[in-house]
């Protein structure tokens, strides 16, 4: 997971699906903060209110279950904004799988020269299973986009959307914060899905899913999970050789940071279809 990828929350848009996606089950929460605790998952915590953002892990679940210890900053400021703030919002991954939690009356402990915030044990989280999300982010470098046309009730121009993410099910789109109104389950028949190199894919899509994405900054986004129906014939190998060619950039890319050496800029993991 990356910096780019924890530095954002969601929040769920339809109350009904609240049960798939919200862990109350106090023992199971439990059971997923020992395997944070156990895969020493990197944990990104932004301090709320506000854009500041950590970069820890939790280190301990305490052995009544009650409370868990979020590493502390080397910086000693930093420590005390921590402590201070009305909550840190916390997203992280356990076997692939989104985890975001809020841990809220967080108290600074130093043992034996270890800093660290201890807070109770979160009420509920939110877990994303790998079916949520599409298996690839799309590099920002070599946008892809896809172009709706105009619904026939409401006339209009075609409108081009940048692609989040892509797999060979589907596609999740950024929908513009005005002009498109996008629900679930909506159809947008005669879509182009424009890759590059390759002829545009003629698509009916599906709007699966739709969540709300703040960034770090403080930006959001409305992202819609769409399901492809009607491609052609052999549009899914086209789609499926791009995204094995983008997999196998990032690998090069990732190589020489092995070795110590530069490397090229970070993008998120794959991530699943929904």
């Amino acid at each position: 997971m990356t910096l780019d990828h924890q530095h954002t929350r969601i929040e769920l848009l339809d109350a009904d699906e609240e049960a798939r996606y919200i862990v109350r089950d106090g023992l199971e929460i439990l059971a997923i903060m020992r395997g944070l605790v156990a895969s020493r998952a990197l944990v990104s915590a932004r301090l709320a209110p506000g854009r500041e953002s950590v970069l820890s892990t939790l280190i301990e679940v305490a052995d009544d279950g009650t409370s868990v210890l979020l590493d502390g900053s080397a910086d000693p400021a930093q420590n005390v904004r921590m402590a201070r703030a009305d909550a840190l919002d916390c997203v992280t991954q356990l076997d692939k799988v989104r985890i975001q939690f809020q841990l809220r009356e967080q108290r600074f402990i130093d043992e034996a020269g270890k800093p660290g915030l201890r807070a109770p044990l979160p009420d509920t989280l939110m877990r994303l299973q790998r079916r949520e999300f599409y298996r690839l982010q799309t590099p920002l470098a070599d946008s892809v986009t896809c172009t709706l046309q105009p619904r026939a009730e409401g006339g209009g121009r075609e409108t081009e959307l940048r692609i989040l993410d892509i797999s060979g099910g589907g596609i999740a789109v950024a929908v513009p914060p005005v002009g498109m109104r996008f629900e679930k389950g909506d159809e947008f028949p005669g879509c182009l899905l424009r890759l590059p190199d390759a002829a545009p894919i003629p698509a009916r899509l599906i709007v699966r899913n739709l969540f709300h994405i703040t960034h770090r900054n403080g930006t959001g986004m409305l992202r819609a999970g769409c399901e492809f129906a009607d491609l052609p014939r052999g549009a899914a190998d086209v789609i499926q050789r791009y995204i094995l060619r983008i997999e196998r950039e990032r690998s090069a890319r990732a190589r020489p940071a092995v070795s110590g050496l530069p490397s090229g800029p970070a993008f998120e993991p794959p991530v699943a279809r929904p």
